[in-house]
C-alpha cells in the first residue's frame, strides 16, 4: 500500500513539474502600455494637475530655445473673445494679451478659430498656450515675432495663413505703426531671440510655415506637426544677409507629414541641429542650405518617396563650391532608398550647454518619440 502511494505521488509530481516547464516556455509578457515619451513631453505631460501650473512648461525646452520663458513669471491672461482689431483690440482678444508690455501666459476660455485682421504683433515675454481648447489662428494673416524675446507658442493650429496689409498694427500698449504687409507665414521669427514653437500643427499657408531670419537665434522648433505645403522652414534671409551667421536653431521631435515639398529646413549661413524628426517623404529634398551653413542632421527618419530621382535628403541650392561646407548625419535612419550627402571637415558639434543639452535617440526610436506630434488633446483633471 504505502508502494503504491510512494508511486502515485512521484506521478503526480512529475506532471506538474512538466506543467509548469511547458507554461513558462510558452510565457509571453504582457506588452507594456506606458507610453513612450520624448524628453519635452516626459517633463510634464505625465501630470495630472499641469492645468494648475501650467508655466512648469516652461522649464520644459530643450536645445538652443532652452532659456526661452515666455509668460512663467506672469499673470494668467484668458482670450475670451476670437474677434480682432489690428490696430485697437479689445480686452478679452488675443491680440489685446501679446501687446502688452508685461510677462503673461495667455490661455482660452473655449475652443474657437481666430481669423486676424492684420499680422499678430507679438510682444516679449508671453507664452500662446492652447492646451484643453482646439485654437486655429487661419484664413488671414498669422503670427510675426520681431525685435522681441522669450516668446513660447504651445499646442494652437496654424493654417492656411494670407499675406498682410498695408496698415496700422499695434505692437504694445503705447505704439501703433503702419506695417507695410506680412508675406503669408505662419510664423515668422524676424531679429528675436529665445524662442521656442512646440505641439502646433502648421499647413498650407501662402508662404512659409516657419521662418526664422535676420540674426535671430535661440530658437526650439520641437514637436509640431507639419503637412500639406510647398517651403516649410526657411533659416536665413539671404545668401548676402551675413547677421545670419550667429543664428542657431534645433529642430526637434517633429513630423515633417503628408504633402510636403521641400526646406525642412532649408538653412542659410548659421547652424541648425535637426534632430529625432520623421519624415514621411517629400516632393524635392529634406534638408537643404546655402552660403555655407552648419548643419548636424542626428537621429532622424527619413522615409524617402518612391521616386528614384529625389530619394536623396539633401540639396545644395549651388551648383559647386559646397564641398567644405559642414554637413554631417548620425545614428539617422534611411528608409526606401533614401540618403544623405555629407561634406566638410571638422566638427560639428552642437555646443549646447548643460541645461540645454539633451539625449538624441537613435533614428529607429522616432516614429514612436513624434507619435504625438502636433496640439495634444489635454483635460484639465488629467494627463495629456
Amino acid at each position: 500500500m504505502a508502494s503504491s502511494t510512494l508511486t502515485l505521488t512521484l506521478i503526480l509530481l512529475v506532471l506538474t513539474l512538466s506543467t509548469l516547464l511547458a507554461e513558462s516556455a510558452s510565457y509571453t509578457p504582457a506588452p507594456s502600455t506606458k507610453k513612450l515619451m520624448n524628453p519635452i513631453d516626459s517633463c510634464w505631460r505625465s501630470k495630472p494637475n499641469w492645468a494648475a501650473n501650467r508655466q512648469a512648461l516652461a522649464d520644459c525646452a530643450v536645445g538652443f530655445g532652452k532659456n526661452a520663458i515666455g509668460g512663467k513669471y506672469g499673470a494668467i491672461y484668458v482670450v475670451t473673445d476670437p474677434s480682432d482689431d489690428a490696430a485697437n483690440p479689445k480686452p478679452g482678444t488675443l491680440r489685446y494679451g501679446v501687446i502688452q508690455s508685461k510677462p503673461l501666459w495667455i490661455t482660452f476660455a473655449r475652443s474657437m478659430v481666430i481669423r486676424l485682421k492684420n499680422e499678430l504683433m507679438i510682444n516679449s515675454y508671453k507664452t500662446i498656450d492652447g492646451r484643453g481648447a482646439k485654437v486655429e489662428i487661419a484664413y488671414g494673416p498669422c503670427i510675426t515675432i520681431a525685435h522681441v524675446s522669450h516668446v513660447i507658442i504651445h499646442g494652437i493650429s496654424i493654417h492656411d495663413c494670407k499675406p498682410g496689409y498695408s496698415g496700422v498694427v499695434r505692437d504694445s500698449p503705447t505704439h501703433a505703426g503702419h506695417r507695410r504687409g506680412s508675406d503669408g507665414d505662419g510664423i515668422d521669427v524676424f531679429a528675436s531671440t529665445d524662442v521656442w514653437i512646440d505641439h502646433c500643427f502648421l499647413s498650407n499657408c501662402y508662404d512659409g510655415l516657419i521662418d526664422v531670419i535676420h540674426a535671430s537665434t535661440g530658437i526650439t522648433i520641437s514637436n509640431n506637426f507639419f503637412t500639406n505645403h510647398d517651403k516649410v522652414m526657411l533659416f536665413g534671409h539671404d545668401d548676402s544677409n551675413v547677421e545670419d551667421r550667429v543664428m542657431k536653431v534645433t529642430v526637434v521631435f517633429n513630423h515633417f507629414g503628408p504633402g510636403l515639398v521641400q526646406r525642412m529646413p532649408r538653412v542659410r549661413l548659421g547652424y541648425a541641429h535637426v534632430a529625432n524628426n520623421r519624415y514621411s517623404q517629400w516632393e524635392m529634398y529634406a534638408i537643404g542650405g546655402s552660403a555655407n551653413p552648419t548643419i548636424f542632421s542626428e537621429g532622424n527618419y527619413f522615409m524617402a518617396p518612391n521616386r528614384a530621382e529625389i530619394k536623396q535628403v539633401t540639396k545644395r541650392e549651388v551648383k559647386n563650391g559646397w564641398q567644405n561646407w559642414k554637413w554631417r548625419t548620425s545614428r539617422d535612419r534611411f528608409m526606401n532608398g533614401a540618403y544623405f550627402v555629407t561634406s566638410g571637415y571638422g566638427t560639428t558639434a552642437t555646443g549646447y550647454s548643460k541645461t540645454q543639452s539633451f539625449q538624441v535617440a537613435d533614428g529607429s526610436m522616432v516614429p514612436a518619440l513624434t507619435s504625438d506630434a502636433g496640439p495634444l488633446t489635454c483635460a484639465a483633471n488629467g494627463s495629456c
